[in-house]
């Protein structure tokens, strides 16, 4: 088991647009909750690219983060994850260039390869359709070697800020794709277990079975992102999960929107179907009081044994989604 003293605890955001508000208000709550993450001792806090999803602000991804950076200290910022293949490697390299040129030693890059989207949405990203070459492996080898690049070395295309700026890259994933890409590469990988749990174990024995040491990590370093909502007692926490609940019934129902308000009953509100997938999407999910957090996270550190573990909480109410943090925070410390 991983010595908990040394595993950092991190922040997923999708900036939450709860019904009845708007984009900005998301802003505000990312901020005010980004601000509460540095001062409880969060080690990163990530932001999510979706797109035409109108429950979820963080589409500009890099733009986000900028904002966030600049109203904040110490607390590292990233993207978990900017999906590449909605974009050109050169553009990402850039942005991210250029937050780390205005806040260096404070930026990640993580990357994923699903689009995100549907196939009319990546359409309108612009997004070459044609033919069924994968180029993703390309694309992440090109981008680390402009990141990794000599001072003297100057390729004909070079990112301009970025270049030989080695900002830190992760690779993400839900499946056993990346985790093989990120051992044969040796990046450090982080795996989607908040909402695509089922083949968490299998990968991660891959990434470290087959993980090859690069000039950027030596051994394997491995991240899950696991949702967490707590309150004062487990039938508070109960109630605010029941948002999170009710939109991945939306998702499944192909009709996504901004987060429902908590519910005090799920039963009419779901089929034992969409019941029975939804719990199983959701089930790497501590819900409950502080104490209940802290065993569920301890029994997560023991069977997965990560090296670091990032939270996801969406919460309704914006002072319930700070206290769930907070509480969380207060948990591992109390380990």
């Amino acid at each position: 088991m991983s010595d908990i003293k040394n595993v950092p605890l991190s922040i997923l955001d999708l900036a939450p647009i709860p019904q009845g508000a708007a984009a900005s208000d998301a802003f505000r709550t990312s901020l005010t909750l980004a601000q509460q993450a540095e001062k409880l001792g969060y080690n990163r806090y990530w932001l999510a690219e979706h797109h035409n999803m109108s429950g979820i602000a963080s589409a500009a991804t890099s733009v986000l983060i900028g904002f966030l950076a600049a109203n904040t200290q110490t607390l590292r910022l990233g993207s978990g994850g900017v999906m590449l293949p909605n974009h050109a490697p050169l553009v990402i390299a850039e942005q991210f260039g250029t937050l780390e040129s205005l806040y260096p030693g404070r930026i990640d890059l993580g990357l994923g390869r699903a689009p995100g989207s549907d196939q009319r949405t990546m359409m309108a990203l612009r997004r070459h359709m044609g033919g069924h070459v994968d180029n993703f492996p390309a694309d992440v080898q090109e981008m680390i070697s402009w990141f990794d690049a000599a001072g003297d070395e100057r390729p004909a295309v070079q990112p301009v800020p970025g270049l030989g700026l080695k900002i830190p890259v992760w690779l993400l994933g839900s499946s056993l794709y990346s985790a093989q890409l990120a051992a044969k590469l040796g990046l450090p990988f982080a795996f989607a277990s908040h909402f695509a749990p089922d083949l968490l174990f299998q990968a991660l024995h891959l990434y470290r079975e087959d993980f090859t040491p690069s000039a950027r990590l030596q051994k394997p370093h491995a991240m899950i992102c696991v949702n967490v909502i707590a309150a004062d007692s487990e039938r508070d926490a109960r109630f605010l999960f029941t948002s999170m609940q009710q939109q991945f019934i939306n998702l499944r129902r192909g009709r996504p929107g901004p987060l429902p308000a908590p519910v005090e009953n799920m039963d009419n509100l779901w089929s034992p179907s969409e019941q029975y997938g939804v719990q199983q999407a959701l089930s790497m999910s501590v819900v409950g009081d502080r104490d209940k957090v802290r065993q569920g996270l301890v029994s997560l550190l023991r069977e997965t044994e990560a090296d670091e573990i990032m939270i996801n909480g969406q919460i309704f109410d914006q002072q319930a989604r700070l206290h769930s943090f907070a509480l969380a925070m207060e948990a591992w410390q109390s380990i």
